[in-house]
């Protein structure tokens, strides 16, 4: 699906108008999705920089490397080159670019490294620098449609590949890294071999959150946190499942589940337009708590996915930041019993206007695999 050049240019021309706002003069974008998001073309982080410049007003600049210089050249009629040589320091060609704009007010974008912004706060010391997610959030956060569908298109290629895998797997007596390559491969049958991350952590595993898949063998009984994504033209999916090998080892794993499955249905019916980030965090949580498990719900219910797996706006406590149409947030609580199992049930789900809309349509019942 591709993307027309106004829809860079209406980016570019939204992120001045923030960034007048906020009294910023340069926004300096390093090799991320931001650069991506802006040029849609990927970069990659390295010693050799790649940036992107763009002045409250003027033409924006891509900073490239001699030798990486044809990866982008296409774009060459849409911003001004600065073409460094592999015997130059960028940030010089970086510092005489701020200079000619007359910037004072510098945002840079998180994903620079450390030592190209020391370099430039050298070369530039009387200039203010600033955090460019305040610009780069308001941005990206809410979708456009065209985002929106190809984030709809990465969960429905996620889903039937759980469909297909939990159809076809069988897991008792594997170790947790062979069912993972099988997801992964069931991922890339149906159009996304770029797999974003895949966690498959059974039995005590599952009580860590991120557990390292590794080669512990899945026995009857065993709980499975199967966390998994891929990549579908530069948007992410996100999805959990948690699976039982077998059968179910005993009631109070189904009252966890259930659980679980009520507090996940709790923050979906909370997700509108002007709700409180932390207000869907709370919605979840008070389920979970008031069942007697909240010291066992030991993460945020959710965050942003886009063109990251994990972005802005994230549902924490605390983040007063109201909902907005558009936006598209994971709904993920869970229960995790140290030692003995983990749960989670996760979704993508868009803020629509009148409240919110799931990507996911795979059941949340309990699934068992042979």
């Amino acid at each position: 699906m591709a993307i027309s050049k106004d829809v860079f240019q209406k980016r570019i021309a939204r992120a001045r108008e923030l960034m007048r706002d906020e009294g910023l003069d340069m926004l300096f974008i390093g090799p991320s999705s931001d650069f991506t998001y802006f040029t849609g073309h990927p970069t990659r982080t390295s010693e050799r920089l790649t940036a992107l410049l763009i002045p409250h007003e003027g033409e924006p600049t891509v900073v490239v490397p001699r030798l990486e210089a044809p990866l982008v050249a296409e774009l060459e009629n849409d911003f001004a080159f600065e073409v460094w040589e592999e015997t130059e320091n960028p940030i010089d060609r970086v510092a005489e670019r701020i200079r000619v704009t007359g910037g004072e007010a510098i945002a840079i974008n998180d994903q620079i490294w450390g030592g190209f912004l020391v370099q430039l706060q050298h070369k530039l010391p009387n200039r203010s620098y600033h955090r460019g997610v305040s610009v780069l959030k308001q941005l990206r956060s809410v979708k456009d449609p065209f985002e929106l569908d190809l984030l709809k298109e990465a969960s429905r290629r996620t889903d039937d590949a759980w469909a297909d895998f939990s159809n076809r797997v069988k897991v008792i007596g594997r170790t947790e890294a062979e069912v993972a390559e099988d997801l992964k491969g069931a991922l890339a049958d149906h159009g996304m071999p770029d797999v974003a991350f895949c966690i498959v952590a059974s039995g005590p595993n599952g009580s860590s959150p991120h557990h390292h898949t590794a080669e512990r063998r899945i026995e009857a009984g065993d709980p499975i946190v199967m966390d998994f994504g891929g990549i579908h033209e530069g948007y992410f999916s996100d999805v959990t499942r948690t699976p039982v090998a077998g059968h179910v080892p005993d009631d109070d794993f189904t009252t966890a589940y259930e659980i679980v499955l009520e507090a996940q249905q709790a923050a979906f019916e909370a997700i509108a337009p002007g709700v409180a980030c932390q207000d869907v965090d709370r919605a979840a949580r008070k389920v979970i708590t008031d069942r007697g498990y909240g010291d066992y719900f030991i993460h945020r219910v959710g965050h942003g996915i886009g063109m990251t797996g994990h972005e802005d706006p994230y549902l924490v406590e605390g983040n007063t930041e109201p909902l907005q149409a558009g936006m598209v947030v994971s709904d993920e609580p869970g229960i995790y019993i140290p030692g003995k199992w983990g749960i989670r049930i996760e979704d993508s789900v868009g803020v629509t206007e009148t409240g919110g809309e799931r990507f996911n349509h795979v059941s949340r019942d309990i699934t068992i695999l042979g």
